[in-house]
């Protein structure tokens, strides 16, 4: 599967951006999607989640109420809706495919493909 990440750019704060995530290969409405973002000299970090059906979502508590996830299995592409967007919210944007929560407490592995990054700026 090749994950095509697209959408980013550079915004205010305050301001909002729509990632996108389009799949190709079967399989896509089989899997948890989600995405990861990377700020310059930091690890890679948990963001949200998605259930195959879209019915479960996740977030990381620093972007709960502001973000949005979500997919659209019939063109095999999943979406984060980011809203008030901060500064500290200024990263590589990566999406991912089949997560697997192996408990209630930490974030998903990874278990397929990642996406190439799109890169979030947020300026004050």
């Amino acid at each position: 599967v090749q994950l095509q990440a697209s959408g980013g750019g550079l915004v205010q704060a305050g301001d909002s951006l729509r990632l996108s995530c389009a799949a190709s290969g079967p399989h896509f409405s089989d899997y948890y999607m989600g995405w990861f973002r990377q700020a310059p000299g930091k690890g890679r970090e948990f963001v949200s989640a998605i259930s195959w059906n879209g019915y479960s979502q996740y977030y990381a508590d620093s972007v709960k109420g502001r973000f949005t996830i979500s997919r659209d299995n019939a063109k095999n592409t999943v979406y984060l809706q980011m809203n008030s967007l901060k500064p500290e919210d200024t990263a590589v944007y990566y999406c991912a495919e089949n997560l697997i929560y192996y408990n209630d407490y930490d974030p998903p592995t990874v278990k397929g493909s990642w996406g190439q990054g799109t890169q979030v700026t947020v300026s004050s």
